[in-house]
């Protein structure tokens, strides 16, 4: 038995590999419950008394051994990997380029224009109080023009709303400073309409707000002049009769789009010319609503639906493509 154990010694000492299941095939045969030093612990029982010195002796070089050569062959395997430096400017994976939305390059394009010009940009609130989104604005309660904007009631007594236009940023602006006034109010507001492709119950507007004195309709039209041949290229435009509680006398403009290809014809429904916005001389009654002299100042408004210029911009047939984030519809805005 003890020529058993010393052939074990040396097969144990000339025993090297790399492979882990090798190495751990080794442990088990001698480490494992029914191992080889197992098996010589339960023979060390039967062993007469005068041997048993001699063999526990052989048995605990030989579990030295083993517990030595597993050291040896666990530090040479893991000095043999080799650690790199981690780059850390590496990407932890492929990440696509992202691009601005169609909104908001239409509505940068607008502001810089008007800011060339001299307007400011004006931010308010998009839950709004029923003074600022209508009366104020020449809408009083139960007026028959509020049935245009069928809205969204948060509460009531008081009426707090989400607001059907930026014309509530205008008034809030107007209460809180005096004429020259010259600012735009882009964001986006809410209205009870039926989604379809050329409407939805969410939406972008970007209204401009004129107040100083001796302001006229001639300044009105040369400015929308300016605006319609800066964004589109097109500097035919004309002005057809139309109403706003908040404007007297009120417009809707048209810019002549042409007839040269068959989408011309559809989006002009033959006719070559588009609406593009509403706009009007600011009612003298919504400024004395916000404390401005109406008898010293006058003023004019205009306002247009973002997403309407984008889809002509663009020729987007379906206003519903904006809202559903499709990455295919983005991914064809990112070199713009």
């Amino acid at each position: 038995m003890i020529e058993k154990i010393e052939e074990l010694l040396i097969e144990v000492n000339g025993f090297n590999t790399a492979s882990k299941e090798e190495i751990e095939n080794f442990r088990i045969k001698y480490n494992g419950k029914k191992g080889v030093l197992n098996d010589f612990y339960e023979t060390l029982k039967e062993v007469p008394n005068d041997q048993k010195k001699e063999f526990g002796q052989k048995i605990n070089s030989l579990k030295q051994a083993v517990a030595g050569k597993l050291e040896d062959l666990k530090n040479a395997s893991e000095s043999s990997i080799v650690v790199e430096k981690e780059d850390l400017t590496r990407p932890a994976f492929p990440l696509e380029l992202g691009s601005r939305h169609p909104i908001n390059l239409v509505k940068n394009r607008i502001i810089e224009i008007f800011k060339s010009i001299g307007f400011a940009v004006a931010d308010g609130p998009e839950i709004e109080d029923d003074w600022h989104n209508f009366t104020a604005l020449n809408l009083p309660e139960y007026h028959p023009a509020r049935d245009m904007q069928d809205t969204f009631f948060i509460e009531q007594n008081p009426d707090i709303l989400l607001r059907t236009h930026t014309s509530s940023v205008q008034t809030r602006y107007m209460e809180e400073n005096q004429p020259p006034i010259r600012i735009l109010s882009p964001g986006r507001v809410f209205r009870n309409e039926a989604i379809s492709s050329r409407s939805h119950c969410i939406f972008h507007q970007i209204e401009g707000l004129y107040i100083d004195e001796n302001v006229s309709f001639a300044d009105l039209k040369q400015t929308i002049q300016f605006f319609t041949t800066e964004l589109f290229g097109k500097s035919k435009i004309r002005m057809r009769p139309s109403y706003f509680p908040f404007t007297e006398p009120s417009a809707e403009i048209d810019v002549y789009w042409g007839l040269n290809s068959e989408t011309d014809y559809r989006i002009t429904k033959g006719t070559g010319w588009l609406e593009i916005m509403g706009c009007g001389m600011v009612d003298p009654a919504v400024l004395k609503n916000v404390n401005i002299d109406s008898e010293k100042y006058s003023g004019y408004a205009f306002g247009m639906g973002i997403e309407r210029i984008t889809m002509l911009l663009y020729q987007m047939s379906d206003i519903r493509m904006f809202f559903e984030n499709d990455i295919r519809t983005l991914e064809q805005f990112k070199t713009l």
